[in-house]
């Protein structure tokens, strides 16, 4: 409230305002100062984007026309009436047909050794064409064995290394309502220059036979291994999710190595910030500052948290994130100063609906923009082909196109669980609008394109680029 004075009467008088009138400002003064914010953030972004622009380049063209799918239901099997009658058929969904290792229609979600795909198989004419849910081979024509992993590119060697959980072993239940298991086996870890082509470099953490007492002990478990290299020590860090058989321990394990190939040497176990640890990822950002990101609070939330300088540890700050959302399987990247993550739901060894989210600071907070998933048909949507989200990887020489990592876990032969890699892109309006501004999306939609194949730019077409 300020004074005027009247010129007519020289006295001294307030001028008022209504209730209604001070909301309508501050909403107005609100509303433009976002406008303002959102045409500055876009202006910022455009000038990042190369002069031809991303959504015109043939290669983004291609990528970007998703495959659809037409799966049905089989026919109803034949039953007896004493069975019948003893238990009458509930109808089956596509989920459950997926799940169920004597379906109809199981090959068409592990297709078998026969339409298998890598460096020994085929001709030319699919060489560095990916086959999402085929058996990918290696070098040697034997199946890849690195699920739930993550992908290191080596700036001093200049090639990749695809580190995941080595499962070659028989699948059994660890008590009657225990969920699928595969005793440890180690670590698989496979090197590749052009991200096809990958050469098997053996087990480079491998498992403790005797010793019962040891986190690495064959009865527990090992999942979704991560290294990043400490250009400050030399050493390349393991991180990984380490649990007994019941999945109670629910801690984090670090191991270390001279080499990204190995051997690494198992250092200890712990509890990130005090608290239980599951599904879970490491990130190194452009500062070379590392962060653990895992779901904890019994999967109700994600926990977010710088690492020390030397990567062996947590350091004493950490932010609660997507709480309550009961998220899993975090893959995390950048792309033009965002912070973008793609999670899962929490239903064991059943696929459902990824979801992406972003933030303008990696510690957050963290918004929800939507199901990523673009083709198939609504039920590939709604289970993310099928499959869990692992990791996410630029994609090479082709700006603003990423690679997004994931599982087709097969839980009646985990050794046989099958990898999507698909096209995964930033750009165009988020599906949710967000909480605070106002229905104007501030992040651009990420978006993963289904394709029953697709290839790697050629090096002509990355120049193009």
């Amino acid at each position: 409230m300020r004074v005027m004075k009247n010129k007519h009467n020289k006295k001294a008088t307030f001028l008022r305002c209504s209730p209604f009138g001070l909301v309508s400002t501050v909403v107005g003064c609100v509303f433009m100062i976002h406008f303002t914010m959102l045409y500055s953030r876009r202006y910022s972004v455009d000038l990042d984007v190369s002069p031809q622009l991303l959504i015109h380049h043939p290669i983004v063209r291609e990528l970007e026309h998703a495959e659809e799918e037409n799966i049905h239901m089989p026919p109803p099997r034949k039953r007896s009436p004493r069975a019948i009658k003893r238990k009458p058929k509930i109808p089956t969904t596509l989920v459950e047909e997926f799940l169920d290792e004597n379906s109809q229609i199981r090959h068409l979600f592990f297709p078998d050794m026969k339409s298998a795909f890598g460096p020994t198989k085929g001709n030319n004419d699919t060489s560095h064409y990916y086959f999402p849910g085929r058996i990918w081979t290696d070098t040697e024509g034997n199946p890849i064995q690195a699920h739930g992993g993550g992908i290191l590119f080596d700036e001093i060697s200049k090639v990749y290394y695809w580190y995941g959980e080595y499962k070659d072993g028989p699948t059994y239940l660890s008590h009657k309502k225990g969920a699928a298991r595969v005793d440890i086996i180690g670590v698989g870890c496979y090197s590749s220059k052009d991200l096809w082509t990958w050469k098997n470099e053996g087990v480079v953490l491998a498992a403790e036979e005797t010793d019962e007492t040891h986190d690495l002990h064959k009865s527990n478990v090992l999942e979704r291994p991560k290294v990043i290299y400490n250009s400050v020590t030399g050493k390349y860090v393991m991180w990984m999710h380490i649990d007994d058989a019941n999945y109670t321990k629910a801690s984090v394990g670090v191991a270390i190595s001279d080499n990204p190939t190995g051997p690494f040497d198992y250092l200890y176990s712990r509890s990130p910030h005090g608290f239980d640890s599951r599904d879970m990822t490491v990130y190194k950002d452009d500062d070379n500052i590392a962060y653990l990101i895992y779901s904890s609070e019994d999967n109700s939330v994600l926990h977010i948290g710088p690492l020390t300088e030397n990567y062996l540890d947590v350091k004493p700050v950490m932010k609660r994130i997507m709480v309550g959302q009961h998220r899993e399987a975090p893959a995390i990247f950048k792309h033009q100063n965002t912070y973008y993550m793609i999670t899962s739901g929490c239903t064991g060894w059943a696929p459902n609906e990824a979801l992406a989210h972003a933030a303008e600071s990696i510690m957050g907070p963290w918004e929800t923009l939507g199901n990523p998933c673009v083709g198939g048909n609504n039920i590939f949507r709604s289970t993310t082909f099928f499959a869990q989200s692992t990791f996410v990887i630029p994609l090479p020489g082709v700006p603003g196109v990423y690679i997004f990592l994931a599982d087709r876990w097969n839980p009646a032969d985990l050794r046989d669980s099958r990898y999507l890699w698909l096209p995964l892109i930033v750009g165009g309006p988020a599906d949710r609008p967000l909480e605070y501004n106002f229905g104007f999306p501030m992040w651009s939609r990420v978006s993963v394109y289904w394709h029953r194949q697709w290839r790697l730019p050629s090096a002509r077409e990355k120049k193009i680029a």
